[in-house]
C-alpha cells in the first residue's frame, strides 16, 4: 500500500509547483514564539508540547517508524500533526492519509483547519472522502426514474427532493439533502455502496460522484477519511488479495489515526462478518429493480427473488431469541442449531445459489455479474457464519426494533418499557432486524499484518491512550498489545490546561456501590444538590440507558432546570439544543462520552454514575475476557480495567475544553476510593484537585 507512484503536479507549471512547495515553513518558523502562527488570526499561545509533538511526527516519518501519542486536550494536536503530514507529502511527493473516529471531527479537519493553513501557507491539495453508502449512485436514481418502485407518499416526495438535488449538486453527498430523514429507507435503494456497483462498466462511470471523489483524491497530498471508511477500505482490499481496482482510497505512505483509542471497535467490525434479513431483502429488492429498469427480468428471476425473501425470513426467524427479543445473544450452540433447524439454513442457502444461476442467464445483461457476485458473497458469508470453525471468531446475533417497535421504543424512551405483550406480538410479526454476526476475538495478528506492515509509518494519536502502570505513570502497554502495534515510538504529552486549578473532582463520601438498594436514592441526591450548586449547565453521563431514564425521571419534580435526554432527539438536535438553553442539563449514555466540544459557563460541570466497566455478558467482552483466561492472563486487570480508564477519561474529557473553562467533575461510583484498582483510574486522570466534601464544590463556584 505505500505510494510507489508520484503524484500528479498541480494544474500550475512546475516553477508554481516548486514555489508552491518552497512556501511550507519548518516547524521551528511555524510554531515559535513570534512565527507564522503566532502572526495568524488564531488567539495563539505557545505550546511546547505541540511543538514536541510535530517533531517527534516529522522524526517518526523519516526514521519510517511507527508512533503512539497521547496528546492531552488543550496540546493542539490536529495542526501538530497537519503540518509535518503536509510537509513530508509535498518534500517527498507522497500522499498521507488523515483518518478520524467521527465524521464531525473529519468536517472540522477539512472545513475549518485546512483552510485555516491554506490563509497561512497558500493552495494546498487535499481530499476530504466519505463511505460510498453517503453519495448519490446516479445509475441507480435513473433506474428507478425511469421504472418506479416506490412505497408510499414519502417515499414518492423524498424521491423528488433527490431528483431535483441530484440536477444541481456537486459531490452527491447526501449531507446536502436536508430534508431527508436520517433513516430514510429510499436513499438505501439509491446510495453508491459498492456492492451493486457496476464499476468502469456502468454507463454514468465518468459522471460518478464516486469517480470524481477517487480521481481528486489521487491528486491529493492528504486525504482526510474517518475510521469506518479506512478499515471498510482495508477490509475490501485484503479480500481481494490486493487487487489495483478494490477499494476506493488510494495508495498512501503513511496513516495518521486521530481519535485512536477507538480502533480496536472499528476493526473488529470490520475484520468480521456481519449477514442481517436486510441484506437478502436487499438483494432481492435490487435484483427486481434494476432488470426491471431494463426490462430484462424473467419469470425465473422473479420466482427466485421471491422464494429468497420467503427463505430468508424463515431462516432468520429460526434463529434462536433471547429473554427480551432485543439485544445481543451470543450464538455458542451452531451445532445443535445444524441438527435441529439446519434445514432453514440450507433452504436459505440453495436460494441464494437458484438467484446465481438465474443471473448466470443474463451475462450479457451488465447488471447481471454484479448481482450473481452479490449472491454469492451472501451465501459465502451465511456458510462461514454458521459453519466456521475458526477458534479466533466469536458468533453472535443481535435484534434490533423496527417498525412499529422502533417506534414505540422511542416513545417510552427505551425497549425496557415496552409492554411484553407488544414484543411477543412483535416477535410473531418479525419486526425486527436480525444481525447474525462473527467477530475477530483478537485483532492485534489482523492490525500487524494488514495495517502496521503495509505502512512505514502509521501514527496513533488521542488525548485517551495511557493507563497507569504499577508505578502511577502513564503506559501504553494495553493500547499496543490490542493493537499488535510492532515496535513503536511513544510519546505522551501533557495537557495545556491547568486542571488543579481549572477542574475539581469531587467523589462523595458516603455513596453505596452501585449494586446496593440505596445507589439511586442517594444519587438522585448527591446529583440534585450539585446541580443547585452549578445552576443546571451540566452533563450527566451514564452507563446504561436504564439507569439514565430513572435517574432523569426522579429529578424531573426535583429540579428547576431543563433537562434534556439521549433518545428524544437526535444527537445534534440534543447539543445544539444544550447550548442554546440557559442552565440546561443533558442526560446521556455512551455515544455523548466523547467526541463533544462544548466550551465555555454552559457546561460547567460533568456527572458519571459508575466506573464504565462493558457489560461482561456482551458476546464479545465475553469471548476476549475467556480468551486472555485461557492463556493465563488475567482479564479484569488486562482487558476490563484498561478498558474503562479510557472510558473515564474521554467522559471526563468533556468538561475542560479550553484555558478559560472551570468546572466540577463527580463520580458517584465509591470503587474509585475503596477498591485497589480504583487507584489506576485515579493515578490515570489529568492531576485534578480532589474532594470529598460538598461544601469545597460551592466555594469553587464561589470564585468569579
Amino acid at each position: 500500500m505505500p505510494s510507489t507512484t508520484p503524484l500528479p503536479p498541480m494544474q500550475d507549471d512546475a516553477a508554481d509547483v516548486a514555489a508552491v512547495a518552497s512556501r511550507l515553513p519548518s516547524l521551528h518558523d511555524f510554531f515559535h514564539p513570534g512565527g507564522l502562527l503566532a502572526k495568524s488570526s488564531l488567539n495563539f499561545e505557545h505550546r511546547s508540547g505541540q511543538y514536541l509533538m510535530a517533531k517527534t511526527i516529522e522524526q517518526a516519518f523519516a526514521d519510517r517508524r511507527h508512533l503512539i501519542v497521547e496528546a492531552g486536550t488543550g496540546t493542539g494536536k490536529t495542526m501538530a500533526y497537519l503540518l509535518p503530514a503536509l510537509r513530508r507529502a509535498r518534500e517527498n511527493n507522497q500522499r498521507i492519509i488523515i483518518s478520524t473516529g467521527t465524521k464531525n471531527l473529519q468536517e472540522q479537519l477539512y472545513f475549518k483547519d485546512i483552510p485555516f493553513l491554506e490563509s497561512i501557507l497558500g493552495p494546498l491539495r487535499v481530499c476530504y472522502m466519505k463511505g460510498r453508502a453517503n453519495y448519490i449512485c446516479k445509475h441507480k436514481l435513473y433506474a428507478l426514474r425511469d421504472t418506479p418502485l416506490l412505497h408510499g407518499l414519502d417515499e414518492i416526495a423524498q424521491f423528488h427532493a433527490i431528483l431535483n438535488w441530484e440536477r444541481t449538486t456537486v459531490t452527491g453527498d447526501r449531507a446536502e439533502v436536508s430534508e431527508l430523514p436520517e433513516n430514510s429507507a429510499l436513499w438505501h435503494k439509491l446510495d453508491a455502496r459498492s456492492e451493486v456497483c457496476l464499476g468502469s462498466t456502468c454507463p454514468d462511470f465518468e459522471q460518478c460522484y464516486v469517480t470524481a471523489m477517487r480521481r481528486k483524491a489521487m491528486e491529493s497530498e492528504i486525504v482526510i477519511v474517518n475510521h469506518h471508511l479506512f478499515f471498510a477500505d482495508l477490509n475490501i482490499k485484503q479480500q481481494s488479495g490486493g487487487a489495483p481496482d478494490a477499494g476506493i482510497l488510494p495508495e498512501a505512505a503513511a496513516v495518521i489515526f486521530d481519535e485512536a483509542h477507538e480502533l480496536e471497535d472499528v476493526a473488529s467490525q470490520y475484520f468480521g462478518i456481519a449477514l442481517s434479513n436486510a441484506r437478502f431483502d436487499e438483494l432481492a429488492r435490487d435484483t427486481e429493480m434494476l432488470l426491471r429498469a431494463k426490462k430484462v427480468s424473467t419469470s425465473g428471476i422473479e420466482s427466485a427473488t421471491n422464494t429468497l425473501r420467503e427463505r430468508s425470513k424463515m431462516f432468520f426467524g429460526s434463529l434462536p431469541v433471547g429473554p427480551s427479543h432485543l439485544g445481543r445473544l451470543e450464538f455458542i450452540d451452531r451445532q445443535d442449531f445444524l441438527e435441529a433447524r439446519g434445514d432453514a439454513y440450507i433452504a436459505a442457502s440453495n436460494a441464494l445459489q437458484r438467484l446465481e444461476s438465474e443471473l448466470d442467464n443474463l451475462r450479457e445483461v451488465e447488471e447481471a455479474p454484479g448481482l450473481r457476485k452479490r449472491a454469492a458473497d451472501i451465501r459465502n458469508h451465511l456458510k462461514f457464519l454458521l459453519e466456521s470453525t475458526d477458534p479466533n471468531t466469536v458468533f453472535w446475533i443481535e435484534r434490533r426494533a423496527t417498525g412499529g417497535v422502533r417506534n414505540a421504543a422511542r416513545n417510552n424512551r427505551g425497549s425496557a418499557l415496552i409492554d411484553p405483550k407488544d414484543l411477543a406480538r412483535a416477535a410473531d410479526m418479525q419486526q425486527f432486524s436480525t444481525h447474525l454476526q462473527a467477530t475477530p476475538i483478537d485483532v492485534s495478528a489482523l492490525m500487524t499484518e494488514a495495517l502496521f506492515a503495509n505502512y512505514p509509518s502509521v501514527i496513533l494519536t488521542s488525548a485517551t491512550l495511557t493507563v497507569a502502570n504499577s508505578g502511577g505513570e502513564p503506559g501504553f502497554a494495553h493500547i499496543e498489545k490490542r493493537l499488535g502495534v510492532p515496535f513503536a515510538k511513544t510519546l505522551v504529552v501533557p495537557s495545556h490546561f491547568d486542571y488543579a486549578k481549572q477542574a475539581l473532582l469531587y467523589l462523595p463520601a458516603t455513596m453505596p456501590e452501585p449494586r446496593h438498594p440505596e445507589f439511586l436514592a442517594q444519587a438522585t441526591e448527591k446529583i440534585r444538590r450539585v446541580l443547585e450548586i452549578t445552576r443546571g449547565r451540566a452533563f450527566c453521563l451514564f452507563t446504561s440507558h436504564a439507569q439514565m431514564r430513572e435517574l432523569h425521571d426522579r429529578l424531573l419534580a426535583q429540579v428547576p432546570f431543563p433537562l434534556l435526554m439521549q433518545g428524544s432527539a437526535p444527537r445534534h438536535v440534543l447539543l445544539q439544543q444544550f447550548r442554546e438553553t440557559p442552565n440546561a442539563v443533558l442526560f446521556g449514555t455512551s455515544s455523548f462520552w466523547q467526541g463533544i466540544d462544548v466550551q465555555g459557563e454552559q457546561l460547567s460541570c460533568v456527572i458519571i454514575d459508575k466506573l464504565p466497566f462493558a457489560v461482561p455478558s456482551d458476546p464479545i467482552m465475553k469471548a476476549r475476557t475467556d480468551a486472555i483466561a485461557a492463556a493465563g492472563g488475567n482479564a479484569f486487570n488486562d482487558l476490563q480495567i484498561p478498558q474503562a480508564v479510557i472510558a473515564l477519561k474521554q467522559g471526563f474529557g468533556r468538561l475542560i475544553r479550553s484555558l478559560s473553562d472551570r468546572g466540577v467533575l463527580m463520580l458517584l461510583d465509591p470503587r474509585i476510593r475503596t477498591t485497589r484498582y480504583g487507584k489506576i483510574f485515579l493515578e490515570s486522570l489529568p492531576p485534578y484537585t480532589r474532594t470529598d466534601d460538598i461544601t469545597d464544590v460551592e466555594r469553587f463556584f464561589e470564585v468569579s
